[in-house]
């Protein structure tokens, strides 16, 4: 179960490496370290933690498009966009709390890296959410329409 089902593992190596990917594009080393660090090189660290992951906000997007009318391929679609929006954010905000943490800069507001991740990643949810419902909701509208002018 641990060697092929241990997804946890798996974001947490995908958000270490993106991170890295991310940073060495702007000429910044970085360091794996074990235990899911990554470090800039010669300077501090992040560990990504289990509440690093954003699992939380990927099941809610997952439960919200799964709980609604839609064919198997547009779930499966817009499941998929989601998840992958919302892992580029969490991305992001590991790039930037390591950038931040080595060159000494404050958190906005005051307000600690897991908080802005969460206000992002529901923020965009929420988007996301109203996309999918004014496309849904469109095709709804559309079919009354048609459905009117047939028995007028």
């Amino acid at each position: 179960m641990e060697k092929y089902l241990d997804y946890v593992s798996w974001l947490k190596n995908s958000l270490i490496n993106a991170t890295a990917g991310i940073l060495s594009i702007f000429n910044i080393q970085t360091l794996r370290e074990p235990g899911f660090v990554l470090r800039i090189k010669g300077g501090r660290g992040v560990l990504i933690a289990m509440n690093c992951v954003g699992y939380g906000v990927y099941s809610f997007w997952i439960a919200f498009v799964a709980a609604n009318t839609a064919t198997f391929w547009k779930k499966a679609r817009w499941m998929l966009a989601g998840l992958l929006i919302l892992w580029f954010i969490n991305v992001i905000r590991i790039t930037l709390l390591l950038l931040a943490i080595n060159k000494g800069w404050p958190m906005p507001l005051g307000i600690d890296h897991h908080t802005w991740f969460t206000i992002a990643a529901y923020g965009m949810i929420f988007i996301l959410i109203w996309l999918y419902d004014r496309k849904s909701g469109n095709k709804i509208l559309n079919n009354e329409k048609k459905g009117r002018n047939l028995h007028d």
